[in-house]
């Protein structure tokens, strides 16, 4: 068998068989200082039990110890990916798993809870992450790359980092969602490393054992799940995401695709609570998208894979489109938005309509 394919295994059984083997001592432990996440503690909430937080953890300490030996072993080029980005990646998902563990166990306010993300982006961009150029959609053979001063760079590649990280949080409201959706879009990054990157590159056995990672929590976070992501493994999760986006050839657009439906519903959420004139992030409800469509009759899980199906459905365009194409497939998704949303509207209207007769 080709070597590149053993090692491209050795990533991805490597995390999954880590991450499944951690699982049951972080359930333990979380259990144990009381890490667990009360169904009767929010009206949104619709799981049934008292179930543990912590999930990221083990995904956490698997991407990074698989991600770390190969390194060690000189197992994958990582002439793209020097020491010090990896480094700055590994301080920052430490911040961001650490300051969620924090969440978890305390409810931090909103206010407290963004001051992690906000230093791991801050850290990761001071180790020289940016965002050098862009695709031009619409550009010929001589400007078909517009690429982008130092300063523009780092801001850029600092709001798609929080951008990313508060996407996969809000994400974060069925069983199995958002470590699907993780996944998925692990795997587009992999695919884009084949066609960009270097042989057996250092993004595309990062974005495998970040893959493995998630298969394996999402055996014990499947419907009914017995473990949460939690507050430290869904921001830590976007935060990865995000970065290998960028360091994979700013395959941003791609990614953006993936996670394009949920990224929209943050925003329109966000919209609609301006309107209401309160603050974006100072609570969480039942108006995400994923809730929305429980409203509309779908199951648990047939809204998951309905999602599932939009991500790898878009992110597959994604990779097969020119830049053009990738910003005719974003139109595309835009409207998918919209009909989802004219259809949740709709349902919304009828439902305080049956119940203003009833009264």
């Amino acid at each position: 068998m080709n070597t590149h394919i053993l090692i491209y295994l050795a990533a991805i059984i490597g995390s999954f068989v880590l991450t499944a083997g951690l699982m049951p001592v972080i359930k333990k432990a979380a259990f144990k200082y009381g890490i667990v996440d009360n169904p009767l503690s929010a009206e949104r909430k619709i799981h049934q039990k008292i179930t543990p937080l912590l999930g990221g953890v083990p995904i956490f300490i698997s991407v990074f110890v698989v991600l770390l030996i190969i390194r060690y072993f000189g197992l994958a080029n990582f002439s793209m990916v020097p020491d010090n980005f990896l480094l700055g990646v590994l301080l920052a998902a430490a911040i961001v798993v650490i300051g969620g563990v924090l969440d978890d166990k305390y409810n931090l306010q909103p206010v407290q809870q963004v001051i992690f993300p906000l230093l791991a982006a801050a850290v990761i961009v001071s180790c020289g992450i940016r965002i050098g150029y862009i695709s031009n959609p619409i550009g010929g053979p001589l400007n078909a790359i517009i690429y982008l001063g130092a300063w523009p760079g780092i801001i850029l590649a600092f709001f798609w980092l929080m951008g990313m990280m508060y996407t996969i949080k809000f994400l974060d409201g069925l069983d199995g969602l958002a470590a699907g959706i993780g996944a998925i879009a692990a795997l587009m990054i992999f695919f884009v490393s084949l066609s960009w990157d270097v042989p057996l590159s250092a993004t595309g056995v990062w974005a495998l054992a970040l893959l493995g990672a998630c298969l394996g929590f999402l055996l014990f976070n499947w419907q009914p799940a017995k473990i949460f992501l939690g507050e430290s493994g869904s921001i830590f999760l976007g935060l990865l995401l995000g970065v290998l986006s960028i360091i994979s050839g700013s395959k941003i657009t791609t990614t953006l695709l993936v996670v394009g439906i949920p990224a929209l519903d943050v925003l329109w959420v966000i919209v609609q609570r301006l309107r209401r004139r309160e603050s974006p992030f100072s609570h969480a409800d039942r108006k995400h998208l994923h809730y929305q469509l429980l409203d509309l009759g779908f199951s648990r899980s047939g809204a998951v894979w309905l999602l599932y199906l939009v991500a790898l459905g878009f992110g597959s365009l994604g990779i097969i489109n020119s830049s053009f194409g990738k910003l005719v497939c974003l139109l595309m998704l835009a409207v998918c938005m919209a009909i989802l949303i004219a259809a949740v509207s709709y349902n919304n209207k009828r439902q305080t309509n049956e119940g203003g007769k009833k009264d």
